[in-house]
């Protein structure tokens, strides 16, 4: 079990770690440690104008200082964009990325023709506008042609699909380990998103599928925020031949209201100043997991160990 398992943590450098942000890097590393497996660190600085300088090193820090050190030097998605134009061109090839000059208001306007201006999560829905072609405009972005994936005409990039799955490629059914059986029909409830934005930056979705892929990670444990990324994720991963790895999504961390702990609603830098704040902090990550603190609190090294002992008696019982 443990030669196979690959596992990562992906930040994005857009600040310093905080108290949500460590649940996740805990999980991460916490399930790789008692699989006897592997854990990476990658820092996704894909969006570079999100990302504040010296964000990836003191976030590097903030890991070394609270024991948890990658088994491989870490990687910067801003560095490997030939490896994601690459897939792009597959995809372009075998007729599942298209040329897309919408803007939000085209998309919008859109939408509005047709009764529908309701966004989903924040994200409109994209109708399509430019599945048929650019009628004229100049294209900007390239999307995922989430309506052909799976036509009749399967190319073997994705021979996989069953015969008689290939109507309903485009719906996907996944297992995630504490969230269960999740569904959702990509095409209807997102649409055709966005692989390559109009500035000239790959979008996350593409991003993250490749670099796990090429880095072989075979599980991912990350915040609950991003379970609904998956779906689109493993379109891609099924498109261009690729593995899908198990998902494990941890509950989030709330701020006083109700949403999501993050950089955007004044969470505070994780302090690791000192051992005492250090064991602090992985204390109250271990409580959030569900993990207890009895007999932990003196050492930092001794801490990690027990946590990841509890972690592994929870896998085993799992698996019996």
């Amino acid at each position: 079990m443990g030669a196979s398992y690959k596992g990562r943590f992906a930040p994005s450098p857009t600040g310093p770690l905080h108290a949500g942000s460590l649940v996740a890097a805990l999980a991460s590393w916490l399930d790789a440690r008692a699989r006897g497996g592997q854990w990476l660190v990658r820092m996704e600085d894909v969006d570079l104008p999100r990302c504040v300088p010296g964000a990836d090193q003191r976030i590097l820090q903030q890991l070394a200082d609270c024991g948890l050190i990658p088994d491989e030097p870490p990687v910067w998605q801003s560095q490997r964009s030939a490896l994601y134009q690459q897939a792009l061109d597959a995809l372009i090839q075998h007729g599942l990325a298209y040329p897309c000059a919408c803007s939000r208001k085209d998309i919008e306007q859109a939408l509005l023709a047709q009764g529908l201006n309701k966004a989903r999560h924040g994200e409109l829905v994209y109708p399509g506008t430019c599945r048929t072609g650019l009628h004229g405009k100049e294209g900007r972005a390239w999307r995922f042609a989430t309506e052909d994936f799976g036509s009749s005409a399967i190319h073997p990039i994705h021979t996989h699909i069953a015969k008689g799955e290939a109507s309903i490629a485009h719906s996907v059914t996944w297992t995630d380990r504490r969230l269960g059986p999740q569904t959702q029909d990509v095409a209807a409830e997102v649409g055709d998103f966005v692989l390559k934005r109009a500035d000239g930056l790959f979008a996350y979705q593409l991003a993250v599928v490749v670099d796990d892929a090429a880095q072989g990670i075979t599980h991912i444990v990350r915040g609950e925020d991003l379970a609904d990324n998956t779906a689109r994720q493993i379109l891609l991963q099924r498109a261009l031949g690729y593995r899908t790895p198990e998902y494990l999504h941890t509950e989030l961390v709330l701020a006083a209201d109700r949403q999501k702990l993050s950089k955007q609603n004044g969470a505070q830098a994780l302090d690791t100043s000192s051992p005492e704040a250090v064991l602090g902090a992985l204390t109250l990550a271990a409580n959030r997991l569900g993990l207890t603190d009895s007999g932990t609190r003196d050492n930092r090294g001794i801490a990690l160990a027990a946590w990841v002992e509890q972690w592994r008696a929870t896998l085993q019982s799992q698996n019996t």
